[in-house]
């Protein structure tokens, strides 16, 4: 008589209960769960208040990982715990249909889940598996531009052309397709209101920019780092940067986190000026 096989491991869906848990998990690496991290602080664990479905992998009272599946699909899982997470929350994707425009999170976790996803989801429009993630933890090593401060409400229109710019030069497609930018701009209203989004902004236009976006109690994420072509190469992208830094750890998070791409060489040697330490590495997997 053949021994019966134990059932696979699934991902089931989270809901408020299992906040303390979720949380629990994301303590054990702030930088690298800060994305999820500040939409569960915010929103809670149950997927109507996250705006979007929050799966869990592990048995017990525990969480091995965990996986939001929203306009970017995320995945965090504990070491050790990458691939059997991979291979629960691929089940339950494959399940779902793509959703998302982006798989991006931790490597660890990334790589494996797209292996298994890419049969079905791919070709991928680009895979980034080397996105060095860095983090500081004190004030900014070089001085900051004072000129960057936190962008007025009525200065969206002038910062949105900025900013789709810089989304179709990092991400390589326009953020105009689609909806026309309806969702986009309403992105970037929002991190406006809150106070997240930065600028240098003179005599109409917007030399540097950057937003905030993501917060947790233990860190914050820049993202959306840019500078004008017609004044890059004069150290504006590390003097905004480091003013970016200083506004953050002084309103949201005392540690300030990004991640690049790891051919971008003249961004991270900026980044390594202003105080930046790598920490970790993230993937991405644009769609």
């Amino acid at each position: 008589m053949s021994a019966t096989r134990p059932p696979t491991p699934t991902a089931r869906l989270l809901d408020e209960a299992d906040e303390a848990a979720v949380r629990r998990l994301l303590d054990t690496d702030p930088v690298a769960g800060c994305v999820i991290a500040g939409r569960v602080e915010r929103a809670g664990t149950g997927a109507p208040a996250l705006g979007a479905p929050l799966w869990g992998f592990g048995s017990g009272p525990d969480l091995d990982a965990v996986c939001l599946a929203g306009a970017n699909l995320i995945p965090f899982a504990l070491p050790g715990a990458e691939q059997a997470a991979a291979n629960a929350f691929a089940e339950r994707a494959r399940r779902a249909g793509r959703r998302c425009s982006t798989i991006v999170g931790p490597a660890g976790a990334v790589d494996p889940l797209w292996e298994l996803l890419a049969p079905h989801w791919g070709p991928a429009r680009d895979h980034r598996p080397r996105q060095p993630l860095m983090a500081i933890e004190g004030p900014p090593a070089v001085a900051p531009e004072p000129r960057v401060r936190p962008v007025r409400p009525d200065e969206v229109e002038t910062l949105f052309p900025a900013a789709v710019a810089m989304f179709t030069e990092e991400v390589g497609v326009s953020p105009l397709r689609g909806d026309g930018g309806a969702g986009y701009r309403a992105r970037m209203t929002d991190l406006v209101r809150a106070g997240q989004s930065l600028a240098w902004i003179e005599d109409g236009q917007v030399l540097f920019k950057a937003e905030i976006g993501a917060v947790s109690r233990a860190v914050c994420q820049v993202q959306g780092v840019w500078v004008s072509p017609a004044v890059r190469g004069r150290g504006i992208g590390t003097a905004g940067t480091a003013a970016v830094v200083e506004y953050a750890r002084s309103l949201f998070a005392p540690v300030v986190s990004l991640y690049v791409n790891d051919f971008n060489a003249p961004a991270r040697a900026s980044y390594v000026r202003v105080g930046f330490r790598e920490v970790g590495r993230y993937a991405s997997v644009l769609f």
